[in-house]
């Protein structure tokens, strides 16, 4: 073994613009692990001071193309916290149920198509078709479905146009939920071959280290991405108004990213999160896959966060079908525009998006004119966390091959799932 080695990863798809590792080995003692993303500035904060209330959620949800919808309502949410806009149970119901259709795409694309060929040794899901057919078709279809969801409920697939401040443009049709009632119903049977398979892996551990997670406590004792606190898996709860005192963010000069700690600690936020603290609201199918997936909890193996995704998709089915039940049952008729005030003041918004809980902070003047903002993502927060985590492997596997090490730390990278359109084989490792 080589006692001196630097890890250079120059490259990590798209984490939000570009990024890459660094791991420095002295003496057979790990000095040094950096995950640096140098992204290009894109201003976001800045872009939307001087825009309206009523401007910003559209802007802003060109943060993600996969968060869209998260970063959408976040926006509006944040707006109507800071005018005292309190909307009504229908438009609850519809951006839960938009938020579900998000997840439902999110975790089949990035389950489906990014984890399970790394897993399963394949270069990308056609390879792996060749031999798994079923299960590749099964996940694009339910990709399908999560997008499905989000033309109904948002008017388009990506970034919606039909969530406003203080509601929805267009209500669906009564026709329009019944089909696509059946077309849940088909994705949750469907949701059954992929647990079967997920149940088959065993993950790997390269690390054993005690994590700290955050997520916001459900709304109304059921697992949902929705809520007014945030709870640490130290016991901590907090509103979100205080979501500072749980992200503390620093600059580190390796990277043009802030990070968060809390206490001093890195945290994780994620799907794995979210079950770790909440996993005692489950129900149905979902909490039968959290049993056969993740039966001993909390766990602190970063690949579980596969496990919490594929768990999350059973559940954003079966309770998306329930929020469709809902809106038939209570009728679909018009309701009066809410009446709110333009006026100064400062709100925050929070949801918990496919990657973790992501924060929207904005102080608007007495036209409703942004004067200052604050967006937190989930993939920021987890940052410090990554580092930590790829520490513990490498200093696991210090005596495996470089190979060994690479194909750790894809893993680690990939189970956070930092952006939906990483590679297959997103790192390269040079020795020099």
């Amino acid at each position: 073994m080589e006692k001196d080695r630097i890890i250079s990863i120059p490259h990590l798809g798209r984490v939000e613009g570009h990024g890459g590792i660094e791991v420095e080995i002295e003496n057979g003692k790990v000095t040094r692990v950096n995950m640096d993303i140098f992204e290009g500035s894109r201003f976001y904060e800045m872009l939307i001071v001087g825009k309206k209330f009523t401007e910003v959620s559209a802007i802003v949800s060109r943060v993600c193309g996969i968060c869209s919808a998260g970063h959408t309502l976040t926006s509006q949410m944040a707006s109507e916290n800071a005018l005292g806009i309190k909307v009504t149970q229908r438009t609850e119901i519809l951006r839960a149920l938009l938020l579900h259709g998000e997840a439902i795409e999110s975790h089949a694309l990035h389950l489906g198509c990014l984890v399970l060929p790394d897993l399963l040794g394949y270069d990308g899901p056609l390879t792996m078709a060749k031999d798994y057919s079923a299960e590749v078709t099964v996940a694009l279809n339910l990709k399908k479905l999560g997008n499905s969801i989000q033309e109904l409920i948002g008017g388009r697939a990506i970034h919606p146009i039909n969530a406003i401040v203080g509601g929805f443009g267009r209500i669906p049709t009564k026709t329009e939920l019944l089909q696509l009632n059946s077309e849940l119903q088909k994705g949750l049977e469907l949701s059954g071959a992929l647990v079967d398979l997920f149940s088959k892996i065993r993950l790997p551990e390269y690390t054993t280290h005690t994590g700290i997670y955050a997520a916001l406590e459900p709304k109304q004792d059921r697992y949902s991405y929705l809520g007014d606190y945030i709870l640490t898996s130290d016991g901590v709860k907090r509103p979100i108004a205080e979501f500072r005192n749980i992200c503390h963010e620093k600059v580190v000069s390796h990277s043009t990213a802030k990070q968060s700690l809390y206490n001093s600690q890195p945290f994780m936020v994620g799907a794995l999160a979210r079950i770790n603290l909440n996993w005692q609201f489950l129900g149905g199918k979902a909490k039968d896959a959290q049993q056969k997936l993740i039966p001993n909890l909390p766990s602190h193996n970063t690949m579980h966060n596969n496990y919490a995704q594929m768990i999350e998709l059973v559940h954003s089915i079966e309770r998306s079908l329930q929020l469709v039940k809902m809106l038939v049952e209570n009728g679909l008729e018009d309701e009066e525009p809410i009446k709110y005030e333009v006026k100064a003041g400062k709100g925050i918004g929070a949801i918990e998006v496919p990657r973790g809980t992501l924060y929207h902070y904005y102080e608007f003047d007495d036209e409703g004119r942004i004067v200052d903002a604050d967006i937190i993502t989930p993939t920021a927060q987890n940052l410090a966390n990554v580092e930590k985590d790829m520490r513990g492997a490498v200093e696991t596997l210090i005596n495996e091959p470089v190979k060994a090490i690479r194909s750790s730390l894809e893993h680690i990278a990939r189970a956070y799932d930092p952006c939906i359109s990483c590679a297959t084989h997103l790192v390269e490792v040079k020795i020099k």
